[in-house]
């Protein structure tokens, strides 16, 4: 056994061999010889370990190519793999529109536009070209902002947790804010409405109980070291039944009666009535001010469709407030995000152009027949590799996702493949497909492959097909 092991060992080529194969002679003309060097090494390494071990050496005798073309090919897969980006472009089949996973809202034309065109140039970034003077990297978005709220100022943070944040602790540290337990929500990463407050060093009372909160159980918790009235809209989650809540303008109402402070806090914040496209209904940020809301906060990234980036619209002096408190420096957005979500915001100065231009509002509003069109014209390409008997169209449900609209289904159509028999392993094919280029991400129920329409661009549907092929055909088959 020792003998054997040994003549294995001796197979192994040394590194210098290795990379004289024309394969990584190659990919040392266009990737950094650190890398094409890295992966030969580790190629080397990970067989040797697996001959070290007696039952490896065993298997290995007749079964593992130990040629230096043999490893060369998985090196050169290394080396592609370590040179390229970990964060990449995907195929979204899902039917999930806002997946916090694969990175939320897809920007809109306009914004990938603006946010190159910032990328390669200098810009006015902080410069007033009026004046000449030192400008805000505020300006770019405020009037925008207040034209589409109503709102008299805004500030755009990171994200909206530091939206929240920055708002209690510009005006409310150091004393109360009253919120109904109903509403305590928790958002993504564990991240919940008690931990921001105690962060922003605003101390919270809760009022009322879990499914009912009254305007009387506000009135009560109100004292002299008050400071505001927090609602948070409960977006990511819907309570039904037995339920009683306080809205914006009773609210606006009871806190200017004590000289107190209203803070709505939306989540995912929308400006277009989504009524009228037949989803249930959602807050709109200019409702909340017109109701008398003093602050409201919102997400860029989520129903709005822009980049990530934590919105707040109100009263001029609390904003002013906000954006001298020296934890804003901490939280800023940064110029690409600006830049994407003026031109997202732009957008909606024409509802009609928003709903056409922005991906979320395009795939949330996309009707059946085109879905059902693209669905079987999907089906189409992926019979000729599954063949027809193996692949239907299938109605079903796509979700908002990002924590946005729960409750609503929107109906789709699905093209389906089912795989039954003939040694295809529907896991390993998923998993082929998630760690292909490029990636598809997609449904898999028991045996069978979904891919909904609604989230594949249609310059992708080619892409995708070709995709699926490839790992097919990589699946031992």
């Amino acid at each position: 056994m020792v003998g054997k092991y040994q003549s294995l060992l001796r197979e192994l080529p040394a590194v210098d061999r290795l990379l004289r194969e024309p394969v990584l002679e190659e990919l040392l003309q266009r990737l950094p010889r650190r890398v094409v060097l890295h992966s030969a090494q580790e190629t080397i390494d990970s067989y040797r370990r697996r001959l070290t071990d007696q039952v490896g050496a065993e298997d290995a005798a007749g079964r593992i190519d130990l040629s230096p073309a043999g490893l060369a090919l998985e090196a050169a897969a290394m080396a592609e793999k370590k040179a390229g980006s970990n964060l990449r472009a995907l195929i979204n089949a899902t039917g999930i529109i806002i997946h916090t996973n694969l990175g939320r809202a897809p920007l809109p034309e306009a914004a990938v536009k603006a946010m190159t065109s910032i990328a390669e140039n200098y810009n006015n970034l902080e410069l007033s070209l009026e004046s000449g003077n030192r400008g805000s990297r505020q300006e770019h978005l405020e009037e925008l902002l207040c034209e589409l709220s109503g709102a008299e100022a805004a500030v755009v943070l990171n994200n909206n947790a530091a939206a929240v944040f920055l708002a209690l602790n510009a005006t409310a540290s150091g004393r109360e804010v009253v919120v109904s337990r109903g509403q305590l929500v928790e958002i993504g990463g564990s991240f919940r409405i008690p931990e921001i407050m105690a962060a922003s060093g605003a101390s919270m009372v809760e009022v009322g109980t879990t499914n009912k909160t009254y305007l009387r159980d506000y009135e009560a918790a109100v004292n002299e070291n008050t400071a505001a009235l927090l609602k948070v809209h409960t977006s990511n989650y819907h309570m039904i039944g037995f339920t009683a809540a306080v809205d914006t303008e009773d609210l606006s109402t009871l806190a200017h009666k004590y000289s107190l402070l209203l803070i709505e806090d939306l989540g995912s914040g929308v400006f277009i009535d989504l009524n009228k496209y037949n989803l249930p209904a959602e807050p709109r940020v200019q409702d909340s001010i017109a109701s008398g809301a003093d602050l409201v906060t919102f997400s860029g990234d989520k129903m709005l469709g822009g980049p990530q980036a934590g919105i707040i619209v109100g009263r001029k002096d609390l904003i002013s407030y906000i954006r001298a408190n020296q934890l804003a420096r901490t939280l800023r957005v940064d110029k690409f995000s600006i830049a994407a979500l003026e031109a997202t915001l732009r957008l909606y100065l024409e509802e009609e152009t928003a709903i056409k231009e922005i991906p979320v509002w395009r795939m949330l509003t996309a009707d059946k027949e085109t879905l059902n069109k693209r669905a079987r014209a999907l089906a189409g390409g992926l019979s000729g590799i599954f063949g027809t008997d193996n692949v239907f169209v299938a109605e079903g449900i796509s979700r908002v996702g990002g924590g946005a609209l729960p409750m609503a289904e929107l109906p789709t159509y699905l093209a389906a493949v089912k795989l039954s028999g003939g040694g295809i392993h529907p896991a390993e094919l998923v998993e082929k497909l998630r760690r292909g280029d490029p990636p598809v991400i997609l449904r898999l129920h028991q045996d069978t492959l979904f891919f909904d329409p609604r989230t594949i661009f249609e310059d992708q549907e080619n892409a995708l097909i070709e995709a699926v092929r490839i790992a097919f055909e990589t699946d031992g088959n």
